[in-house]
């Protein structure tokens, strides 16, 4: 995995606070996926899906407001973000970051 341990901490501790933030409670997790988990690959961005298990009236918010918290947690990165909701209707993508990812 291509993230320093401070950057993983960084993440886990500003996707929960945010997440628990804007809807009470409900973090679940944050998972690292795509070129980030292949040591063999260079650069890339930081492929993060987060799951929460209480519904999100607005993800488009929260999304943002995770990434924001991000970009202040870690400076600026190329960070893209996925939500996970049990409201929330269910892509490929989602199926590609369980099955390859790394819950940090």
């Amino acid at each position: 995995m291509r993230l320093t341990h401070h950057q993983i901490e960084q993440i886990k501790i500003t996707t929960e606070k945010t997440v628990n933030d804007v809807l009470g409670a409900g973090f679940t997790g944050v998972t690292l996926f795509g070129s980030r988990v292949d040591d063999t690959k260079r650069g890339g961005d930081i492929d993060l899906m987060v799951t929460t298990n209480k519904p999100v009236e607005n993800p488009s918010r929260l999304m943002a407001r995770i990434w924001t918290d991000l970009q202040f947690a870690l400076g600026e990165q190329k960070i893209d973000v996925l939500l996970d909701a049990p409201n929330l209707m269910r892509q490929p993508i989602h199926d590609v970051a369980r099955a390859h990812g790394i819950l940090l």
